[in-house]
C-alpha cells in the first residue's frame, strides 16, 4: 500500500497523512469501547482534497471511514482492526464559507466545531440552535451524518431540520453541489435528507447551507420536582398549552441519575432532587421581553403546583443561575462513566407511552438482575430516553458489561418494539446497533436501505459495517 499512500501525500500533503506513531485519537471512538487500526490517516483541506483522496482509495480497493470530531458513541466513525481502512478525518475543512441574513442562513464547512457554528451565527446577529452536551468537539459534518438531535429539538427539530443543503463527495469521487439555501425545490428525489442521517455510508459531507433564527429577546430556565414520570408528561403538556412555540427544552432526570452527578462531582448543586423521584430541566424562550417571558414561566409553575404535578421548583435569576442548572444536567454522563461501564440506550417512544414503558421495563430488569441500577434521563418534550444501565452496587462493572449486555439489550429493545419506539433516537446505528437493527427494521425498510447502499456505493467503500450491511 506504499503507493497508496505516497499518492495520499501528495494529494493532502505530507504533513497530513499520518501513517505512523500514535494515532490513537482517530484509532479509539469516544467511550473508549472499541480500538482499531487504520492504514493511515488522512486529513483533507479542501473538497477536491477529499474527491481526489476518495478516487485514490477507490482504485486501490481501500474502504474509508469518515470521521469528525470522533465524539460518536455507536462506534460509527473509527476504522477495523484490519489496518488496511483509511480515516478520513475533516477537522482542516474548518471555514465559515457565507453568512446570507436576509435569506436567514449560514454555509459552513463539516468540519467546523459545533459551538464554533453556533459563535459565528451570534456573532452575525442569529441563533444556530442544534446544542449537544460535545458541542465544543463534535463537528457539522459528523451532527448532519448523524442526524444529531441535542436539547432543543422540542422546538428547532433534529439536524435535519437545521440544514437546507448539502455539498456532497460521493463513493466514486464526484462532487454533487446542494448547498442552495432553498426551503421549497421540488425538483425530484430528496438527496439533502438521504445523506442526513446515513453515518458516512452513501457519501461524505463536506459543506452544509444552515437554517438560522432570529436570537432571543430572553431565554429563562426552570428547574422542578415531580413525584412521576406520569407528572413530567403531564407538566409537558402543560407547558405546550400555555408556552406554545417559546418552548425550547424539557429534560427529565431521574433521582439514580442526579445521584451520580453529586457522588462525583461534589461541587455541583443539585437542587430539589433527595426527595423527588424525577426533576425537570424546562427552557423557553421568548421574543419580546424577559419580563414577558418570566411572567409566562412564573404562571406556568403556579399551575403546576396548584394541579401538583409539581412539588418545588426554582427558576433561574441570571444567566449564571441558568448555565449552572443545564450544566448539571450535562454532567449526568460524565458522572456515569466515573461510576463505571454501563450499558447504554438511546431510544425513542411515543411520549404518551413513555410512563408505562418506564413502568415495565424497570420491573423488568429488576427482576432479571437484583439490584440493578436504571439511570434514566433524556429528552422528553421528544419522546428520546438515554435510558441506561448500570451494574449493582460494589459489582464488576467489566463483568456486568460481558454477561449482561446482549441480554440487556434484548430485553429493553423487545420491550421498545411493544411499545412503538425506536432502539435509536439521535445516536445512530454505527457498528455497535448493526446486528440488532434486522431484528427491529422491517424486511421491507431493510430492503430498500441495502438497495440505496449498492446503487450509490456499490464496492462498499464508504465506512463498511455501519447502519446496514448492503449485501446480506
Amino acid at each position: 500500500m506504499s503507493s497508496l499512500i505516497d499518492q495520499l501525500r501528495r494529494i493532502a500533503g505530507a504533513a497530513n497523512v499520518l501513517h505512523e506513531g500514535d494515532l490513537d485519537a482517530y484509532e479509539t471512538d469516544w467511550r473508549k469501547r472499541a480500538r482499531g487500526k487504520a492504514l493511515a490517516v488522512v486529513r483533507p483541506g479542501s473538497t477536491g482534497e477529499v474527491a481526489a483522496v476518495v478516487k485514490a482509495c477507490a482504485a486501490a480497493g481501500v474502504s474509508i471511514v469518515p470521521q469528525g470530531g470522533n465524539t460518536g458513541l455507536v462506534v460509527g466513525s473509527t476504522p477495523d482492526s484490519s489496518g488496511t481502512q483509511v480515516v478520513l478525518n475533516l477537522a482542516r475543512m474548518n471555514a465559515v464559507r457565507a453568512v446570507d441574513a436576509d435569506n436567514l442562513t449560514m454555509t459552513v464547512e463539516a468540519g467546523c466545531v459545533l459551538q464554533m457554528v453556533q459563535d459565528a451565527a451570534q456573532v452575525a446577529g442569529f441563533l444556530f440552535p442544534l446544542s449537544l452536551a460535545a458541542e465544543g468537539s463534535c463537528t457539522i459534518g459528523g451532527n448532519l451524518a448523524t442526524n444529531a438531535g441535542g436539547t432543543q429539538v422540542v422546538r428547532y427539530g433534529n439536524a435535519r431540520e437545521l440544514c437546507l443543503g448539502l455539498e456532497v463527495v460521493t463513493a466514486a469521487g464526484e462532487v454533487w453541489d446542494g448547498l442552495s439555501g432553498l426551503r421549497k425545490d421540488n425538483t425530484g428525489y430528496d438527496l439533502r435528507d438521504l445523506f442526513i442521517g446515513s453515518e458516512g455510508t452513501l457519501g461524505i459531507i463536506t459543506a452544509a447551507t444552515l437554517r438560522l433564527h432570529p436570537l432571543p429577546a430572553a431565554t429563562l430556565t426552570a428547574w422542578a420536582a415531580l413525584p412521576s414520570l406520569e407528572d413530567a408528561q403531564a407538566l409537558l403538556g402543560l407547558a405546550h398549552r400555555q408556552l406554545g412555540a417559546s418552548l425550547t427544552g424539557f429534560e427529565v432526570m431521574g433521582q439514580f441519575a442526579l445521584s451520580l452527578v453529586v457522588r462525583h462531582f461534589s461541587q455541583l448543586r443539585v437542587p430539589l432532587y433527595e426527595d423527588s423521584p424525577y426533576c425537570v430541566l424546562l427552557e423557553t424562550s421568548d421574543s419580546e421581553s424577559e419580563e414577558h417571558a418570566r411572567t409566562r414561566l412564573e404562571r406556568l409553575l403556579e399551575q403546576a403546583l396548584e394541579d401538583g404535578c409539581v412539588t418545588d421548583a426554582v427558576l433561574a435569576g441570571n444567566l449564571s443561575q441558568a448555565r449552572q442548572l443545564w450544566h448539571v444536567r450535562e454532567s449526568i454522563p460524565l458522572a456515569q462513566a466515573e461510576e463505571g461501564l454501563n450499558i447504554k440506550h438511546d431510544i425513542s417512544i411515543p411520549v404518551s407511552r413513555i410512563p408505562e414503558f418506564c413502568l415495565e421495563t424497570d420491573a423488568l430488569l429488576r427482576r432479571e438482575i437484583p439490584g440493578v441500577r436504571l439511570v434514566n434521563f433524556g429528552h422528553l418534550g421528544d419522546g428520546n430516553l438515554h435510558y441506561n444501565v448500570q451494574a449493582p452496587e460494589g459489582g464488576d462493572n467489566q463483568a456486568f458489561l460481558r454477561d449482561w449486555e446482549d441480554r440487556v439489550n434484548t430485553l429493553v429493545y423487545d420491550s421498545v418494539q411493544a411499545f412503538g419506539g425506536s432502539i435509536s433516537a439521535e445516536h445512530g446505528v454505527g457498528s455497535l446497533k448493526l446486528d440488532k437493527l434486522p431484528h427491529y427494521k422491517s424486511p421491507v425498510a431493510l430492503d430498500m436501505m441495502r438497495a440505496i447502499k449498492k446503487a450509490l456505493d456499490p464496492a462498499n467503500t464508504l465506512n463498511p459495517g455501519r447502519v446496514v450491511r448492503p449485501f446480506a
